[in-house]
């Protein structure tokens, strides 16, 4: 395994990051259990959860069966760096979501009853909070890391600006401020490259790339139109458009004698900015198949051949559009 470090921070975690969204609703507990040892076994000591999974409002699903693996013992709580997230409704009621100090404190402590943990290493917002003022969010959060709760603070799906005024407003405090961005990145979506991942390098926040395969259509979608989540109908629809691209990709990778799923991740891990995609395997057999994407290596003539497929903006805001 290859290791990194977390943004600016000392903290080192995994080229890949274990997703756990399926844990509950795809993956049953058994399953889970047995790719998150693999994981661990592989040298993976970077797993991502957030309340809201499991999609039971108020149940923390998946966190609860991310808990009663760590309960098991051997050390393995000690092994990993644990991230979950914060934003989303856990409840009926009107400060049961969203980031007022209110909810970050009472979430948290749900959240480490569900892990079965004192603390979380990496709390993350799950979305920005246009109601919340970074005053009242960051005194939430320098509470927490005072009393053990929580070790460092990230984001997830934040713009560009909500990234540079989060931590001009944690330095005024003298606070450490975000140290990552989850974001939507992948081939097929490459928004981020204009002004996120700018944002991310001049603050040093490691990136964390959410859906890297794209919701499967970068991992051979027309080779395996009939499997799995690709053989759902909205999946579907958005292979017919494409057909041609991914044909022109899938070529690609067969040339290179790799799964286009491996290159797909290799292609993230290339870019400094990227500390680990995450990979959120329902199978033990996709966890091992992601591992490979840590053994490829792409030279100059292949990354300009993958941009020519799949082209990103080609410059970071405002070049990209103006002068």
């Amino acid at each position: 395994m290859q290791y990194t470090h977390l943004g600016r921070t000392g903290l080192k975690v995994s080229r890949l990051c274990l997703g756990t969204m399926n844990f509950g609703p795809e993956t049953s507990e058994p399953d889970s259990f047995a790719i998150m040892g693999r994981a661990l076994e592989a040298g993976i000591n970077f797993f991502d959860t957030a309340d809201v999974y499991g999609w039971q409002k108020g149940e923390g699903v998946t966190e609860q069966i991310v808990g009663r693996w760590l309960a098991l013992g051997d050390g393995r709580r000690e092994k990993i760096v644990l991230a979950t997230k914060v934003y989303g409704a856990m409840g009926d009621g009107p400060n049961d979501q969203h980031l007022s100090a209110y909810h970050i404190r009472a979430a948290c402590d749900a959240s480490r009853r569900r892990l079965r943990t004192d603390h979380i290493d990496l709390y993350q917002m799950h979305h920005i909070d246009r109601d919340s003022p970074w005053e009242e969010i960051w005194q939430a959060m320098e509470q927490l890391v005072i009393a053990g709760k929580v070790i460092y603070v990230g984001s997830s799906n934040f713009a560009g600006w909500h990234i540079a005024t989060a931590n001009q407003e944690a330095r005024r405090r003298n606070f450490l401020g975000l140290v990552s961005e989850q974001s939507k990145y992948s081939l097929a979506s490459r928004t981020v490259e204009l002004e996120v991942l700018p944002a991310c390098k001049y603050y040093g926040l490691g990136l964390i790339p959410w859906s890297p395969l794209e919701g499967g259509l970068l991992a051979g979608a027309l080779d395996r139109a009939d499997a799995g989540r690709r053989a759902k109908e909205n999946v579907r629809k958005r292979i017919d458009p494409l057909r041609p691209t991914l044909k022109k990709w899938e070529d690609l990778c067969a040339r290179l004698g790799h799964e286009p799923a491996d290159v797909a991740l290799a292609w993230l891990l290339h870019n400094p900015v990227v500390t680990a995609p995450i990979i959120g395997p329902r199978t033990l057999d996709q966890l091992n198949g992601a591992l490979r994407a840590l053994e490829i290596k792409l030279d100059d003539a292949t990354l300009k051949a993958i941009d020519e497929i799949w082209p990103g903006p080609g410059k970071e805001a405002p070049e990209a559009y103006a002068w």
